[in-house]
């Protein structure tokens, strides 16, 4: 199988996926919305969306599986699985709020191989696979930036897992003084997307799904970034944590994210 040719047909698809998003988001009723669990919306879009995708990427490998936000499929496989975010910015959307995004990872035996983010409302598909790290053609990098006080970072506020609440905030106080300062864009993917094209210096967030960010990490690692969870292994697709960075940084960052969350783990390293 030639991913390169996977990768277009992917990209594609997301299109497809893309124009259907955008018709929805300029009549959408917040009536339609229904409520996973705290602070955890849906909506007919999402399913919907995600059945689209199923459908077209089981055409392009038939013998794959599939992780899904929405679990309208619960299929995996041994070797290659599709690790899909119908709509990532799923409250940005509902609310009538331009930020949400189309993410596809590809694994092959447990190891991403491609990732594909389409920023739908701004028209910009990011996607990555062994060659580099691309947007609407153009391959990308991290930002060259070494200082954390001129770095802009990006993170997301907890919604719903608010076990760490105190060590989250205790990480902002920090960086809110040491910045250029603070965005929560409200959508995982496009936080990482934006890192790989050099707008963001960095990422952190918790409480996260591996649909959230598998495409997107892979797309940093590919732009040249460095990529760890919390405690700076590489548990950060299904460990709910990421730590994204330009790589210049990394090291500052974590160790103010790990003093605040794992204290004996930075102290024993």
């Amino acid at each position: 199988m030639q991913l390169r040719q996977v990768l277009e047909t992917v990209i594609e698809i997301s299109k497809k996926a893309g124009e259907y998003l955008y018709g929805e988001f300029k009549t959408f009723n917040q009536k339609d919305i229904e409520v996973k669990s705290l602070n955890q919306l849906v909506s007919y879009v999402d399913i919907t969306c995600e059945r689209l995708l199923v459908e077209e990427l089981s055409k392009l490998i038939p013998e794959s599986g599939f992780i899904t936000e929405e679990a309208t499929i619960k299929k995996e496989a041994d070797e290659y699985n599709w690790i899909i975010d119908p709509l990532d910015g799923t409250t940005n959307f509902m609310h009538g709020i331009p930020v949400f995004a189309i993410s596809i990872a590809l694994t092959r035996n447990g190891q991403t191989v491609l990732g594909v983010i389409y920023d739908v409302c701004h028209d910009q598909m990011f996607y990555a696979d062994e060659t580099g790290a691309y947007c609407n053609g153009t391959k990308i990098r991290v930002s060259d930036n070494i200082e954390l006080n001129k770095c802009l970072l990006a993170t997301g506020f907890p919604y719903y897992d608010f076990d760490a609440m105190e060590s989250y905030m205790q990480v902002l106080r920090q960086l809110m003084k040491h910045t250029h300062g603070l965005r929560r864009m409200g959508s995982a993917a496009i936080d990482l997307a934006y890192i790989a094209a050099g707008k963001f210096e960095a990422y952190f967030e918790y409480g996260l799904s591996p649909w959230d960010v598998a495409a997107g990490a892979f797309i940093v690692e590919k732009a040249g970034g460095r990529v760890s969870d919390f405690k700076g292994g590489d548990q950060y697709i299904y460990g709910k944590e990421i730590i994204a960075t330009n790589a210049h940084i990394y090291d500052t960052l974590y160790n103010i994210v790990a003093e605040n969350f794992y204290p004996e783990t930075k102290n024993a390293s």
